[in-house]
């Protein structure tokens, strides 16, 4: 497989297939693609992996691309501004991804459901108790809101980040919660109460414009032209 991935705000990656390879994509992700594409939907590994997609936010079935007759190609656009990337998997490196991430992927690649081990990261560290894992052999298209900022941790190392801007990060980094010290702090601070704390070792992956901060943001405008405003 070759791929490209095009646009800046609005991206979308174009992959070419050669004949009988495939790729694996949510359900719905099609953007375009040639006539020679052929579409399987499956649960990809029963109806138990289909329900545990869908508690991290991915739709229960999935499409299958394949290749017919000779070279082909086929495109998935972002749902929302921001940007692309292209992982390596590998059974040494897992990633860990937030919900909606997942785009597409070859077919050696496993996307299945990340549970946070601590309780209180899950339930109040912005990212949700459920997150997805990207486990296997193969290379995975995943979509970040706005721009990405990466570092590397090394072990021990922390970085403390508001609800909604972990994007992705190694599965060997472990995640946190932090209150906000102070009580001033966490009723006028307008950070809320509590921040995500990654530790390494790996790298993170953190985006400019959660979905969440997106939503914030226009919603004032919303509510202004539902009164006529």
């Amino acid at each position: 497989m070759q791929f490209e991935i095009v646009g800046n705000t609005l991206p979308a990656v174009i992959c070419t297939l050669q004949t009988k390879e495939s790729l694996i994509t949510e359900n719905g992700a099609m953007s375009w693609m040639t006539p020679n594409m052929k579409m399987e939907t499956t649960s990809n590994g029963g109806v138990g992996k289909a329900i545990g997609r869908a508690f991290t936010g991915e739709r229960m079935f999935q499409n299958i691309y394949t290749a017919e007759g000779g070279p082909g190609q086929i495109a998935f656009a972002s749902s929302l501004p921001g940007c692309i990337r292209a992982f390596q998997i590998t059974p040494g490196r897992e990633m860990i991804v937030q919900k909606r991430g997942f785009l597409a992927s070859e077919m050696g690649v496993t996307l299945s459901v990340f549970f946070q081990k601590k309780f209180g990261a899950g339930l109040f560290g912005g990212e949700g108790f459920i997150m997805q894992r990207l486990s296997g052999n193969g290379i995975a298209f995943v979509e970040f809101d706005g721009y990405v900022v990466e570092y590397t941790l090394a072990p021990g190392q922390q970085m403390v980040i508001d609800t909604g801007y972990l994007a992705a990060m190694d599965a060997t980094c472990q995640m946190d919660i932090q209150k906000v010290p102070g009580l001033k702090n966490m009723l006028l601070g307008g950070e809320g109460f509590f921040n995500t704390v990654i530790t390494g070792p790996g790298k993170i992956y953190l985006q400019t414009m959660p979905l969440n901060k997106l939503a914030e943001s226009i919603q004032p405008y919303i509510v202004v032209n539902r009164y006529g405003g």
